[in-house]
């Protein structure tokens, strides 16, 4: 969408800057003028659209947050899937297996009350748990896409590159890894558009976001309709946002994987 705003004498590669710097801008602009536009909806959502920006703000900081830790721990559990000693390959796919095998709501739950009680002193809050809890649920499905990824790299990419006499860690993070998160791009950006939404499973746990507030205004406006329906314009905006960023980096991507 954003990209048919440029003109057409532009590089591929202002394109892209350009592109990734709108959506970002149009992201701050909305989210900073959220509470104000609620503001002129009718009762109960007038009144209550200071916290349905704040709710947002929460959800977005949660999501961004858990995404990146979750690409951290899946690049980990990535490689740890791909390496030659065999313990570390089980260890990454028991985590796997354990992840996406049980609902993120017990996971949720499983972090804020059960782990406290396994390792005595530690407590977290209710917005560390959260994040404890996603990263490490989306952790384990951007692992796979990042392993196939790895996997669709030719082989004769490596073998080229050794022949060059590049070492292995050069072989690795200058000639393998760039061109498997490339193709490893498109599910990750799924999987943390999936994030924004799975995040209001932090209600929970207390963490007082989009859907908790919304959950507490109708509750004590006896309003459902309007009070949810605000709730789910406000993520599909949000949702909305997050897909023109991510795919602002995904053109971005492909600008220099074809520059190189």
């Amino acid at each position: 969408m954003l990209l048919a705003l440029w003109p057409a004498r532009w590089s591929r590669s202002q394109r892209s800057n350009a592109t990734l710097v709108a959506a970002l801008v149009l992201m701050a602009l909305v989210l900073s003028l959220l509470g104000w536009l609620l503001s002129f909806f009718p009762e109960p959502i007038g009144s209550n659209a200071a916290l349905f920006a704040d709710g947002a703000l929460t959800t977005l900081y949660l999501t961004l947050i858990s995404g990146a830790c979750g690409l951290a721990l899946g690049t980990a559990a990535a490689l740890a899937r791909t390496s030659r000693l065999a313990w570390l390959r089980h260890v990454a796919s028991f985590y796997i297996w354990a992840i996406r095998g049980t609902p993120l709501l017990v996971q949720i739950l499983f972090v804020y009350f059960a782990l406290p009680v396994l390792v005595p002193g530690l407590n977290l809050p209710d917005f560390a748990a959260a994040v404890v809890a996603l990263g490490l649920n989306v952790g384990a499905y951007n692992a796979e896409a990042i392993r196939a990824g790895l996997l669709a790299v030719p082989r004769g990419q490596t073998e080229a590159a050794r022949a060059l006499g590049l070492g292995n860690a050069h072989v690795f993070f200058d000639v393998v890894f760039p061109q498997a998160f490339k193709i490893a791009l498109p599910p990750l950006v799924s999987n943390f558009v999936a994030l924004l939404k799975d995040s209001s499973l932090a209600y929970a746990i207390g963490v007082v976001e989009l859907t908790n507030v919304g959950n507490r205004i109708q509750s004590a406006t006896f309003q459902p309709v309007a009070t949810l329906s605000t709730v789910a314009i406000t993520y599909l905006i949000l949702t909305t946002l997050v897909t023109q960023v991510t795919h602002a980096v995904e053109y971005r991507f492909d600008v220099e994987g074809r520059a190189k």
